[in-house]
């Protein structure tokens, strides 16, 4: 019984850094209605989260889970590379 809290909010989102020690950038997007002339738009926000092994690299499509605090701005980790980027 590793994990005590069953329901953690949990995001996707695409690795747009991997050069930190232990700690990737992953920008989420998501779509919201603009209240007033109903466009909908696409708000991005980057989020650094916990990658133990390093084995996540730029351009994977992941998942991320909150936790607690492991530093001053990171308080997500990584659940599951869900698509490898293609290799170039």
């Amino acid at each position: 019984m590793s994990e005590l809290r069953t329901s953690s909010r949990t995001l996707t989102g695409r690795i747009v850094s991997d050069k930190m020690n232990k700690t990737i950038t992953v920008l989420v997007e998501r779509r919201v209605k603009h209240p007033v002339y109903g466009k909908i738009l696409t708000k991005s926000t980057k989020i650094k989260a916990h990658d133990e092994a390093n084995n996540a690299h730029t351009g994977d499509l992941v998942t991320i889970a909150e936790c607690r605090p492991v530093s001053k701005d990171k308080a997500w980790k990584l659940v599951n590379i869900d698509e490898r980027a293609a290799a170039e």
